[in-house]
């Protein structure tokens, strides 16, 4: 980062972020880097994993996290390599489902939603907070989304700039709602331990998924929608993940922290 870095006590500190390959995970593994971490990156394209993991000089381990052995296996490879994790970002995220009314959703839609981003965010944690009670020691940052706290069918919230009234689909907005209800719980349990829990609840920010699905008037007409105008950058996620690791947010635990804009004041 220009300057230097801003949080010193970070570097040597093994970081560990899921959905690392692309987008928001991979500007968070950037950050990291930049502060003298440690960086391993999770998710399921090696290919990419390894062209991340290459320009932070770090580790790119391949997992499906909605399957505890893989992340499991890709924890003890870590571990073997860089040293046990002092910082998780749980950020990957997944599931397929259809934009439509909440009776349209199918089963099988509604559990590749929740299996992709609640499930997998649980069993991440069960995967690396163990270690971290036992030293006593660690930061973990989850990833909910302003629709986890705002319906995305309301004016505004995305789906109707879009020309889809329905917004995104339930299962998405719920499996968010259930990250960030997740992180409490576990930061109520963990904190006698010494392991911090919090959570980023960004709006839509713009990555290379966000350019392929909203052409550029829809982008302005969402922008328009937040009291500060624009899109948020990945670097705004990575920024508050940087933080949230830190020694100057040693005493938060259990919050959820909204990047997006003003939109969500709550």
């Amino acid at each position: 980062m220009a300057g230097g870095p801003v949080y010193p006590e970070l570097n040597g500190t093994v970081a560990v972020i899921t959905g690392g390959s692309r987008g928001i995970g991979a500007a968070t593994a950037r950050a990291f880097a930049a502060e003298g971490a440690k960086v391993a990156v999770i998710g399921r394209d090696q290919e990419a994993l390894d062209g991340v993991a290459e320009e932070v000089g770090g580790v790119g381990a391949a997992a499906d996290v909605t399957d505890l052995a893989a992340v499991e296996a890709a924890r003890r490879r870590i571990e073997g390599e860089l040293g046990p994790a002092g910082v998780l970002c749980a950020f990957a995220g997944g599931g397929i489902a259809r934009p439509g009314p909440t009776a349209a959703m199918t089963e099988e839609e509604w559990r590749s939603v929740v299996d992709g981003n609640l499930t997998a965010t649980f069993l991440t944690l069960k995967a690396f907070l163990p270690g971290m009670q036992e030293r006593k020691a660690g930061s973990i940052i989850t990833m909910s989304s302003s629709a986890g706290r705002l319906p995305t069918n309301l004016p505004g919230g995305g789906g109707r700039e879009l020309g889809n009234p329905w917004g995104a689909p339930v299962a998405y907005e719920a499996a968010k709602a259930g990250v960030q209800a997740l992180t409490r719980h576990v930061a109520a349990e963990a904190g006698a331990d010494g392991v911090r829990v919090n959570c980023v609840a960004p709006g839509t920010i713009r990555t290379e998924r966000t350019a392929r699905f909203m052409p550029p008037e829809v982008q302005e007409a969402v922008a328009a929608a937040h009291p500060i105008a624009r899109l948020g950058e990945a670097g705004d996620v990575a920024a508050a993940a940087l933080f949230l690791a830190s020694s100057q947010s040693g005493w938060l635990t259990g919050l959820t922290l909204d990047i997006a804009g003003g939109r969500v004041m709550l």
